[in-house]
């Protein structure tokens, strides 16, 4: 009797090793996500289990903002909803600080536009349920080269910011030693261990093209690292408020999706949504593939004038879920022909998320397979459009066919069922 116990345990752990590998081998992703599933994690302080959401200034404003705008920006997050549906953090971008440091060597802002300080435009963030990102760079100069960077003082800076309360930190690259990005990232990751403040690190690393004029984010292949170090890295160059900008950084993106999962995520850079340089089929698309990537959703816009259409897409609680998804694994392109593509990724609960994107300039039908998503073609599925908020099937089979306008997309969910 113990004998056939044994046995049939041993069995059902072979089963069981066989099917996670071909789970994962089907949705192209490493057991543990990543290499570093065993070595991680510095900063495992609980943050960001999920991809961050908030607002970011730099799309929009560049360097112009001041301690107004945040505010009135954060009272915006509330007053619309969309702190309620996760948009937490409000995060200033470069150009927040005086341009050198006080006579302790100390950061401090910049009095012409933050006039009540730093701290005190955190208590007014956090006062509403929000949270504040700050901006720092891993050289001697931010890249605006109006404020200092923090190498050498990556330990003084952390503590300032966490005496500041702040929630959040993108760390840019610019004007640096020579040194290997990975090292100035690393010491700044130490720093932010030792001062015990549950703080989102997201690299920013970059370098310049020189042939071609252009800045490329991910030197040194930040997804194979960082995230034993951090909560977020760049993957691609800065986007812009252009199609072309969504479909060449959505395909750079795709290649790291292997290497992400809860508490550290790969990322495209933040969203356009709302900046009107694109149609509101392709902010749709935009702000669809980035969800099913698992990307970081930072808002660009000017929350306090945006339109109901665009705070209808930023608002779009089903597509949000996706994104927030517990299983916490990066969606990716499965097919593309003609600029005619099938994205998809696995959800919690067994569900399957799709996006049929036509990248083309013609309508045209876009069909997606059970076999694509490792489903036999005979298991039913519930399948509910996430843009129209209706289930469209409720025993689809083998098969799911669209037509879809040009540069728009069509995003589903499927839930199989039980033959």
């Amino acid at each position: 009797m113990k004998m056939r116990l044994r046995a049939n345990f041993i069995l059902a752990t072979v089963v069981n090793l066989w099917m996670v590998h071909t789970v994962a081998s089907l949705w192209n992703i490493g057991i543990g996500h990543g290499r570093h599933a065993n070595s991680r994690f510095l900063l495992d302080n609980g943050v960001s289990r999920t991809p961050p959401m908030g607002w970011n200034s730099w799309n929009h404003f560049w360097c112009g903002i001041n301690e107004s705008v945040v505010m009135s920006t954060a009272d915006a997050l509330v007053s619309t909803g969309l702190a309620s549906l996760g948009y937490k953090y409000v995060n200033l971008d470069d150009c927040w600080a005086e341009s050198e440091r006080d006579e302790n060597g100390k950061l401090r802002g910049k009095t012409s536009t933050f006039p009540s300080g730093i701290k005190a435009l955190a208590d007014y963030v956090h006062a509403r349920g929000l949270k504040l990102g700050i901006y720092a760079d891993a050289g001697n100069r931010t890249c605006s080269n109006q404020m200092p960077g923090s190498l050498h003082h990556e330990y003084e800076d952390a503590k300032t910011f966490a005496q500041w309360g702040v929630d959040y930190i993108k760390y840019d690259n610019c004007y640096h030693d020579g040194t290997r990005n990975r090292e100035r990232y690393i010491a700044m990751g130490h720093a932010l261990q030792k001062i015990k403040r549950p703080i989102h690190f997201s690299l920013c690393e970059w370098y310049f093209l020189q042939r071609n004029c252009i800045f490329l984010r991910g030197q040194e292949d930040p997804a194979k690292w960082a995230g034993a170090y951090g909560h977020s890295w760049r993957t691609t160059g800065d986007i812009n408020d252009t199609f072309a900008s969504v479909t060449w950084i959505a395909d750079l993106n795709n290649r790291w999706g292997r290497y992400a999962g809860p508490g550290r995520w790969n990322d495209p850079d933040m969203l356009e949504v709302g900046n009107g340089g694109m149609t509101m089929d392709e902010y749709r698309s935009h702000f669809s593939i980035w969800s099913l990537m698992k990307a970081p959703l930072l808002i660009g816009c000017d929350l306090r004038s945006a339109s109901n259409r665009t705070l209808r897409i930023l608002g779009n609680k089903e597509v949000i879920e996706v994104n927030q998804d517990s299983l916490g694994v990066q969606g990716r392109k499965l097919r593309s022909k003609d600029g005619l593509e099938v994205w998809a990724g696995p959800l919690s609960d067994n569900r399957v998320v799709v996006v049929l994107w036509n990248r083309s300039e013609l309508r045209a039908l876009i069909t997606a397979a059970w076999r694509d998503f490792g489903l036999s073609p005979n298991t039913p599925a519930i399948v509910r459009d996430l843009w129209k908020h209706k289930s469209v099937s409720m025993n689809k089979r083998d098969r799911l066919t669209a037509s879809v306008a040009p540069h728009a997309c069509k995003m589903y969910v499927l839930t199989p069922l039980q033959s």
